[in-house]
């Protein structure tokens, strides 16, 4: 076998190293010279476990030199977002007030889960201000950037996720999505990213941001590699109040089912991309490739929005009155903003917001009795500029952050599973919503591998990079 680049799907690096073409150390100290050289460009890394990476890489070479069963994931450098805990590390979460927290004494569980699968993790990655954000713009650590344009938005929460996969420094990351964290950065950062059904992977060790809302996954270059990472964390976990108890339920074996069975319909009205020329051009070759030329106009989707919108600002408030009390120029100001104006809102309204979102809920089920997959934009447009306030839409000039989850905070309120899939169809990729009805993650993923066989959903390397 040829030895992987930096930019090799993760299960190819893996392949290599179980077969001995490559040491799992060469594949890390590559890594860490990569993230070294360029993360100053990108400033997608906070901390970077060099010293644990390469003694887990020197692991991985010692148990194949012993004979040993190496995982699906032997070698392959990970990362995560770091409102995961990661052993002997303050889980800052994006903040300046969380630095000051022992450090975590031991992993999150879905990094556990992926180190027992083979996966070297290099390090802890930027993010929005406890997952309160859509751009990637961090007051305490800097903006991410996007590697295809960096001056540009690598999106949010989870930007340094989104943007060290598309950089090529790490081939798998973690992410946290409530209201969009992961499919954002995925569609400005061309990469594919999966948000599982809500309660589909446990979130024991990780910084909650809103507890009915939370759903962590991965980001990879490939769908294979999507599939592997959300294989191996799976399963159920009674730590995790939320985390369904199902037995794992393997999407890898699907991707080779086609799609010849699935009815596939485009969302319409709401999601119209009308007046969006990027959305559109993205959309439009998914849809052609998968002969999904159904539409389908659901009704309410403003009011499972403005549900979503209530039931963030109210649970995550929550979480922070007391530092909000007694430290608050220590928070991002826009950060703190949104926490105040939950920390405000009456009672009465959030009850109306669960209300709404039980309503919300029986109407997808509805749909999805007629039709397997939903299509739709994950974003409104490509990634702006850093430091960008407003953006047109549709022509009226609208605020920027709030409305780059125009597309994703809708379908979040009901926690059903997501897969991002990246189109590049001008100078910047912008991403499109696989969405399937709960715990048919297997279906997301299949549509996803067929788009990326047929060539229109591709995770293209950044020039310079």
């Amino acid at each position: 076998m040829t030895k992987p680049n930096e930019f090799a799907p993760a299960w190819q690096v893996a392949e290599a190293i179980r077969s001995g073409d490559v040491p799992a150390e060469d594949v890390t100290r590559a890594a860490l010279d990569r993230i070294a050289a360029l993360d100053p460009k990108v400033n997608a890394f906070t901390d970077v476990t060099a010293e644990r990476a390469l003694t887990e890489a020197r692991q991985v070479d010692a148990d194949r030199a012993a004979g040993k069963t190496l995982g699906p994931l032997a070698g392959v450098p990970m990362a995560a977002k770091n409102l995961f805990d990661i052993t002997g590390i303050s889980t800052r979460a994006g903040s300046k007030i969380n630095r000051e927290l022992p450090p975590a004494e031991e992993d999150g569980e879905l990094l556990k889960r992926l180190s027992a699968a083979g996966a070297i993790l290099l390090g802890g990655l930027n993010m929005g201000e406890y997952a309160y954000d859509f751009t990637g713009e961090n007051d305490h650590d800097g903006a991410c950037r996007n590697p295809h344009d960096t001056a540009r938005m690598a999106g949010g929460s989870s930007s340094g996720s989104g943007a060290a996969v598309a950089a090529g420094l790490v081939s798998l990351a973690l992410g946290s999505d409530t209201n969009g964290s992961i499919r954002v950065p995925s569609s400005f950062c061309g990469t594919f990213g999966l948000k599982p059904t809500y309660g589909r992977l446990t979130r024991y060790g990780t910084f909650p941001f809103c507890d009915s809302l939370d759903h962590l996954g991965p980001f990879a270059r490939s769908v294979r590699d999507l599939a592997l990472a959300y294989d191996v964390m799976q399963g159920p976990d009674p730590r995790d109040h939320a985390c369904a108890n199902r037995p794992a339920e393997p999407a890898l074996p699907s991707l080779n089912e086609g799609i010849s069975d699935l009815r596939i319909a485009v969302l319409g009205g709401y999601f119209s991309t009308d007046g969006m020329p990027e959305a559109a051009a993205a959309l439009a070759p998914v849809a052609k490739a998968l002969d999904a030329d159904k539409t389908i106009d659901a009704d309410g989707i403003d009011a499972g929005r403005a549900a979503a919108f209530i039931i963030t600002n109210c649970e995550s408030s929550r979480l922070h009155l007391p530092n909000l009390r007694a430290r608050a120029d220590d928070f991002d100001q826009d950060t703190r903003d949104r926490f105040l104006a939950g920390a405000m809102l009456p009672a009465s309204w959030y009850v109306r917001a669960l209300q709404v979102r039980h309503w919300y809920r029986e109407m997808f089920a509805k749909l999805f009795e007629t039709v397997d997959i939903l299509l739709a934009p994950a974003t409104p447009f490509p990634a702006p500029l850093i430091g960008q306030r407003t953006i047109e839409i549709r022509g009226k000039e609208m605020l920027t952050r709030p409305n780059i989850g125009l597309f994703t905070q809708p379908i979040s309120a009901i926690g059903l599973p997501v897969c991002a899939v990246p189109v590049f169809s001008g100078e910047m990729p912008l991403g499109v919503q696989v969405i399937g009805a709960p715990w048919r993650e297997d279906l997301c993923l299949r549509v996803a591998g067929h788009l990326e066989k047929e060539g229109v959903a591709v995770a293209q390397a950044p020039s310079g990079f």
